[in-house]
């Protein structure tokens, strides 16, 4: 390449350097530097070291937050954000592609739903009520209306981050299955292998990258969404559903609290970062990735 050639090459760059720098990498290193600080709404650079992060050893409401979010977390990502997300795709893959279309699209709907319309419709149907959708049902066959929120408040967030979590998975798996050869397929057939066993020994190995990129993104997503829970649970009933990324928002931003703890909430979110690090580097070792990058090795007989 001339050096004229990475000149243009520099130029058509920058534009999107500039942006990156801009909104990510400033305010990265601004949060960071944010968490040695005490800053409250008054918004002064007073930076106390390790103070924030010793703070959360006194914190008694921590230990809880952590188990909710590590259940939250893996609860919805196994049971709706990979494990239905598999079966979706599986199951979309044996029927016609225009009816597996149309399941796909509307199984996409809540995705294009705005937050605040998708968390009243499940407000709705979780209505302690004999109004609510699921209490309907319940009194038609003959029980008492149940307070679903306040009974059960980590099934309800699980279950609701987890119907809309599904479809992105969906899609990507879908694709991944449908780009595997039929020949392998034709292949466990010709050796008796029946659906499970086409299953586990073909197409999940086959689709294993897919699998961790869904996986990790997926685990980060978790790992810092709330929204749905603030409008749905709105963390409670005392802090029974509150999450890691809630709890930091509620702090910094004076949910709950009227405080305005942005040091505080900084220094949260940064565990969040680390919490991500070290789930990605599991799922590199459990994934064997480096096994996936490895170059085909070619035999000759």
């Amino acid at each position: 390449m001339s050096r004229r050639q990475k000149v243009a090459l520099a130029v058509l760059m920058l534009p999107a350097l500039a942006v990156v720098v801009a909104f990510y990498a400033v305010p990265a290193v601004m949060t960071a530097a944010m968490s040695f600080t005490d800053m409250d709404f008054r918004l002064r650079w007073n930076f106390v070291g390790f103070a924030t992060f010793l703070r959360m050893a006194e914190d008694f409401l921590l230990p809880g937050i952590l188990q909710n979010t590590i259940v939250y977390t893996f609860a919805t990502l196994a049971l709706f954000n990979v494990g239905l997300a598999v079966l979706l795709a599986l199951a979309t893959t044996f029927v016609p592609d225009r009816i597996g279309r149309v399941f796909q699209a509307l199984w996409l709907l809540p995705r294009f739903t705005p937050p605040i319309v998708y968390g009243i419709i499940w407000m709705w149907i979780l209505d302690p009520t004999g109004a609510g959708l699921l209490n309907s049902l319940v009194v038609a066959a003959g029980g008492r209306p149940v307070n679903w929120i306040t009974d059960y408040p980590m099934a309800v967030i699980v279950l609701t981050n987890g119907i809309i979590g599904a479809s992105f998975g969906m899609v990507i798996f879908y694709s991944a299955i449908k780009s595997i050869p039929r020949d392998y397929s034709w292949a466990a057939l010709a050796d008796g292998a029946t659906w499970l066993q086409q299953v586990r020994y073909v197409t999940l190995p086959l689709i294993r990258w897919p699998l961790l990129f869904v996986t990790a993104y997926q685990t980060l997503s978790l790992l810092t969404s709330y929204e749905y829970i603030l409008i749905i649970t709105g963390g409670g009933p005392y802090f029974a559903s509150t999450v890691w990324s809630l709890y930091a928002y509620n702090l910094a931003f004076g949910g709950y609290f009227a405080n305005y703890e942005f040091g505080y909430g900084a220094a949260l979110s940064i565990v969040l970062v680390v919490l991500g690090t070290v789930a990605s580097i599991v799922y590199w070792r459990v994934f064997r990735f480096r096994d996936m990058m490895a170059e085909p090795k070619i035999e000759v007989m």
